[in-house]
């Protein structure tokens, strides 16, 4: 089966969605999928769009999509939804994922609550699914802890958005300033308003997960996040990991720990309620593939049944 993706994977420190498309490059040649590079060339049979917009290095968009599904009736239209308007207090996405959900076969959504977000907004396609990432279990284990005789906090983003949850980090900032018994490590992109907090520069993979998994408690101030890899990589490492009410599908991966405004928060990391998380879907990237796999296949089946 011929594939085109519209993103190329990136090395180094990335968002949650290049570790999905480095995922889809590794493991579905393994299952007899052959990925294309040029869909005017070749007319693949799925157009898989990680997005509807075009990017620096695939200048590929869902008019691209659209123009080439109307000369190959074979080809089909697949679109992952990993994007809103809530994530980044933006106006201008969600029309534009709506409307080009008019166009697709399928699509995945990264948790249910993106899924029910883009439904309750008038969402076109009905043949819909939501696959969680995975997570490279290899990398992001238990391990040893700091142990220095304090409770040790952390977070860590790609993106240095304010509504990555600046106000709570920066709240959190503020309180290890007055209270010595406890650290705030930030790793990743900041805004440069931290005075007590330890920030590291963007780490991936294994660096990533060796450093994580020292801590003790992490605390995720991400609003409105469709499916936050912080949060399942921190699961992953097995710390107790807290999120905020308005947290979207981060509120779904972390099940419980969940705070409902800034008193909330300071009152659980004084009182110690430290309980880890239970998401019972946290999965490899082999697996979120395999799944990815069976799906697409699926309306493949139904459409060679139909045909006979």
């Amino acid at each position: 089966m011929k594939i085109y993706i519209n993103r190329k994977p990136v090395e180094g420190p990335w968002g949650g969605g290049n570790l999905f498309v480095k995922s889809m490059y590794k493991y579905l040649p393994e299952l007899d999928y052959e990925l294309i590079n040029n869909p005017y060339e070749v007319y693949p049979d799925i157009i898989f769009l990680q997005s509807p917009y075009p990017d620096n290095a695939l200048n590929f968009s869902i008019n691209d999509a659209i123009n080439i599904k109307n000369k190959s009736r074979k080809t089909k239209i697949y679109i992952r939804v990993n994007d809103c308007d809530g994530r980044k207090g933006t106006d201008n996405v969600d029309n534009i994922w709506i409307e080009a959900s008019k166009y697709v076969d399928k699509t995945f959504f990264v948790s249910n609550w993106m899924k029910n977000y883009f439904i309750d907004k008038g969402w076109h396609c009905k043949n819909n699914h939501t696959i969680y990432n995975g997570v490279n279990l290899d990398h992001f284990k238990p391990s040893a802890k700091i142990n220095n005789g304090k409770i040790n906090i952390v977070t860590h983003h790609w993106s240095n958005n304010r509504m990555k949850g600046f106000d709570i980090y920066e709240l959190i900032d503020d309180f290890v300033g007055k209270n010595k018994d406890y650290t705030f490590t930030y790793i990743g992109r900041e805004l440069g308003t931290f005075k007590n907090t330890r920030v590291i520069s963007p780490l991936f993979g294994e660096s990533l997960g060796s450093e994580l998994s020292r801590y003790d408690v992490y605390i995720s101030g991400s609003k409105f996040d469709p499916g936050p890899n912080h949060i399942l990589e921190s699961i992953a490492c097995e710390i107790p990991t807290f999120v905020c009410k308005d947290g979207g599908g981060a509120v779904e991966f972390a099940c419980e720990n969940i705070f409902k405004d800034q008193k909330e928060l300071i009152d659980k990391i004084q009182k110690k309620i430290y309980v880890k998380n239970k998401f019972k879907y946290l999965k490899n990237w082999k697996h979120c593939i395999n799944t990815l796999n069976n799906l697409m296949k699926e309306q493949d089946e139904i459409r060679i049944k139909a045909v006979l």
